[in-house]
């Protein structure tokens, strides 16, 4: 069968019915697109309504208003936060953080171990040193300024093994 429309296109030898078959298989593409589609809709509706659930639009308004409220509050917290930890950083500084302590007996055989010597520095190694000795007649207490991990008054033995134990942060108590 030939159509006069088909020869002025160009089409002239193209049989109907391989035509109408092509048609055929092109409405049944749009079918199953459609169905597709109609399911994807299925489920974005299921969802909506799982959404909306018991909610209005107004009150979905106003939770999410609440939700705004909420992050707005937050990080004004943060920000509190984090203003209070860079002063507490800075005041660490200086605050003493290492620290060496030896126990010693100053008079030897006097009634044990009484006498130490307490190094304590600030993240700069500033601080001090202070000497107790313990004798029978009292005791007797002694401070020495530290900087930079360095006393201008010359230090004792068990002074220099205190200041030794905070300049390497051990931190434990030493007896001798």
């Amino acid at each position: 069968m030939s159509s006069e429309i088909f020869n002025i296109m160009g089409l002239g030898t193209i049989d109907v019915g391989y035509l109408f078959l092509a048609c055929i298989g092109i409405v049944f593409i749009f079918i199953i697109l459609v169905i597709v589609l109609i399911a994807q809709n299925r489920k974005m509706k299921k969802r909506y309504l799982k959404f909306m659930q018991g909610k209005n639009v107004k009150s979905l308004e106003e939770k999410i208003a609440e939700l705004f409220d909420d992050n707005k509050s937050l990080k004004e917290t943060v920000d509190e936060n984090r203003k209070e930890l860079r002063k507490l950083n800075k005041n660490q500084e200086f605050a003493f953080q290492k620290f060496g302590l030896i126990k010693y007996d100053a008079f030897k055989q006097m009634g044990g171990m009484l006498s130490f010597s307490l190094a304590l520095l600030n993240d700069q190694n500033n601080g001090f040193i202070i000497n107790s000795v313990h004798s029978s007649d009292g005791c007797y207490s002694y401070t020495k300024e530290i900087k930079d991990g360095i006393s201008e008054i010359s230090l004792g033995e068990e002074e220099k093994k205190a200041l030794d134990i905070a300049l390497n942060s051990n931190n434990r108590v030493n007896r001798g």
